[in-house]
């Protein structure tokens, strides 16, 4: 609208009480917004399904006229379209209540009650008091504004949307290109093509901040004040970037060209998997999928010491979990997609360790940081529970449990609990067995959950270890390895009442079973300690209460007697 005739702010108009719905209408077809006498009547339908928001700029060409028609604005006979802040108050109250409803492209008249325009002063001299408005409005585009920090101090203007609907995260490394000016126009710095790592950041603070929030392809432009540029101390000039002020803020133009997803395999960030060129699909191999793959390991100084694959080589191939290679290269090909290309940093701990390893073209020293890239050419995954008929399910989770065993003996807990629950899922839902196949799953099941139990002992899971003995005597009360076993774990959870009852029951069982009866010892042991313990903290805190009560009693000694009150008051 024109400089001469500009719509009140909301300072003088009451805030709207709840968020308006957008109306479904028809072409030529008329409907109230709200509670308050706001009508719409859709003139054009619009593109797709967006509004925009509060806050977002829109762009708009209107014409304004009384309910007599007489016109009294219109941006269509300046050639201007009028922008402005959506529900920020620049407008009168009918206008952002009504705008937010369209979609872009869309034509709409608006029928607009004194309430929500100029109210009882009017507009002199062009609107009168108490008048009921009509504004023809073409919705022209908007730009969303997102504040990032939730405090002011990045906003984010969409330019170009980007496509897909996932964002960089801290550990991956983006490709921008950028240009930073000063409030005034001046440039201090651009890149036609920069790329860094988000959580280690580039420039500025806003610009780490801004990529996380944005999609590959989407161009921004970003209003920073000083606490995300560069503060209270500003930035000398430096090469080809200019000085920043002291407490300057900076207009970022912004552009998110493409990233590479790092992923952190192992949760600890000592085996990340870059990702070089996306897999198909969404299948990942599983535990004893036999994979092939193309491979070039190297060392921090880039000297190889492996290469599988290349230069017509048959592809090398392996079996998931199965240490036939080190544990970061299994880990991170577990995590790959077919024809997906990753570069791998793998520590020591997930590779040669603090001994090294001869390989095929040079040693790997102790305790060295590998370097692999690697590509998935194909995989195989084994056969799960819905793959197989039931005598199937069976003799595979027969195998499974002889796996665990052979792991089991050798030290390998970790890995012989996978298995044994790899075994236990291939049975565990035993509706379409027959009465003595159920009988074999039966005796699986427990002999899969008392090992399992045994393992997660091994591996200080004493919580696991005891949901495990408790599946297992929900099967067979009578198992007295379950009920030594669980006591074992009860006693570490410090619950030695339920130790107590789970050996007495145990050697009711079986009253000459050597192991329960030293495991009820050590149980007895353990009581009298903590016994001797609680003894020792309980004497402890008496004894000071009794100093701090002698002190209260000399000390009401030496006090004067306060004056007694009226107990009959």
């Amino acid at each position: 609208m024109d400089e001469d005739f500009e719509f009140p702010s909301a300072g003088n108009m009451e805030m709207p009480e709840e968020e308006m719905e957008s109306p479904i209408l028809k072409v030529g077809e008329e409907k109230e917004i709200g509670k308050k006498g706001l009508k719409k009547k859709l003139l054009k339908e619009g593109e797709g399904w967006d509004t925009p928001n509060t806050g977002d700029q829109v762009e708009v060409h209107y014409t304004g006229t009384l309910l007599d028609g007489t016109q009294f604005d219109s941006s269509r006979d300046r050639g201007t379209p009028f922008k402005f802040k959506l529900g920020q108050g620049q407008v009168i109250k009918g206008w952002d209540e009504g705008i937010k409803t369209m979609k872009k492209g869309e034509n709409a008249l608006f029928t607009i009650p004194p309430e929500l325009a100029y109210g009882e002063s009017g507009s002199p001299p062009t609107i009168p008091p108490n008048a009921t408005l009509q504004f023809d409005v073409e919705l022209l585009s908007w730009t969303s504004v997102k504040d990032i920090c939730k405090d002011g101090g990045i906003l984010k203007n969409i330019i170009t949307e980007g496509e897909k609907w996932d964002n960089p995260k801290d550990l991956d490394e983006v490709f921008v290109k950028y240009e930073a000016r000063l409030e005034d126009g001046t440039v201090i710095s651009k890149s036609d093509g920069v790329e860094f790592t988000v959580e280690k950041g580039y420039f500025c603070p806003a610009l780490a901040k801004a990529v996380k929030t944005m999609k590959n392809g989407e161009k921004v432009l970003l209003n920073v004040k000083p606490q995300y540029a560069f503060g209270e101390s500003g930035r000398p000039a430096s090469g080809d970037e200019g000085a920043i002020p002291p407490n300057a803020s900076l207009q970022v133009d912004l552009e998110l060209v493409s990233w590479k997803t790092v992923s952190d395999i192992t949760k600890d960030r000592k085996v990340l998997k870059k990702t070089l060129k996306e897999g198909e699909g969404y299948e990942r191999p599983n535990d004893g999928a036999v994979v092939q793959v193309k491979l070039i390991g190297k060392l921090q100084d880039g000297t190889v010491f492996i290469k599988k694959g290349h230069d017509d080589e048959q592809p090398f191939e392996f079996k998931i979990d199965e240490e036939q290679v080190i544990d970061g290269l299994d880990k991170a090909v577990k995590n790959m997609k077919k024809g997906e290309i990753a570069s791998l940093i793998i520590q020591p701990e997930y590779a040669f360790g603090p001994s090294g390893s001869p390989q095929e073209l040079a040693n790997v020293p102790l305790n060295s940081t590998v370097y692999y890239e690697v590509e998935l050419l194909s995989f195989v995954k084994e056969k799960e529970s819905w793959d197989l008929n039931t005598q199937e399910k069976i003799e595979a989770a027969g195998k499974k449990k002889e796996e665990g065993n052979a792991l089991f003996k050798v030290g390998k807990y970790e890995r012989a609990s996978k298995r044994y629950e790899k075994a236990i899922r291939f049975i565990e839902y035993d509706s379409s067995f027959s009465d003595e196949e159920k009988q074999q799953t039966k005796a699986l099941k427990i002999t899969c959950n008392l090992n399992n139990a045994a393992c997660k002992l091994k591996l200080k899971d004493y919580k696991q270890a005891e949901k495990m003995c408790t599946k297992v005597l929900e099967l067979d009360s009578r198992n007295v390895k379950a009920l030594y076993r669980r006591a074992q774990a009860y006693i570490y959870l410090v619950d030695l009442d339920l130790a107590e009852m789970d050996i007495k029951k145990a050697l009711e069982i079986e009253p000459d079973n050597r192991d329960v009866k030293i495991e009820y010892k050590m149980l007895k042991e353990k009581v009298r300690e903590y016994n001797k313990k609680d003894a020792q903290f309980y004497g402890s805190i008496f004894a000071k209460m009794n100093k701090l009560e002698q002190a209260r009693t000399a000390a009401v000694q030496q006090e004067p007697v306060p004056m007694s009150i009226d107990s009959k008051a």
